[in-house]
């Protein structure tokens, strides 16, 4: 991921397909925040639900959800609080869970 061109004060957040029954099926969405904890709050007012999926009930990101700013995880950076500029790109990435056995 890279930033996106944008300056028009928004981000683009890429949406998982687990998610996109929020979006009405966008896999894209513009959003703005000062930090992915007021990206989310603007996007779950405009699409109900999907920050409590993403964040615990206190705004922590959920421990099987990560977020990506510019390619970077949100958790090795502020967490909810890592700052946004107009153009960033933030990736929500639901973890994977499973896989197959070694026997």
């Amino acid at each position: 991921m890279g930033r996106a061109v944008a300056n028009d004060g928004t981000v683009a957040v890429l949406i998982p397909a687990p998610l996109r029954r929020y979006t009405g099926g966008e896999s894209t969405v513009r959003g703005t925040g000062a930090d992915v904890a007021a990206l989310l709050d603007d996007l779950d007012a405009r699409f109900p639900g999907l920050k409590g999926r993403v964040c615990e009930d206190d705004g922590a990101i959920r421990r099987f959800v990560n977020v990506f700013v510019n390619g970077e995880n949100a958790r090795t950076l502020d967490g909810a609080a890592t700052p946004l500029a107009s153009g960033d790109e933030v990736g929500i990435v639901p973890a994977m869970a499973g896989g197959l056995s070694s026997r």
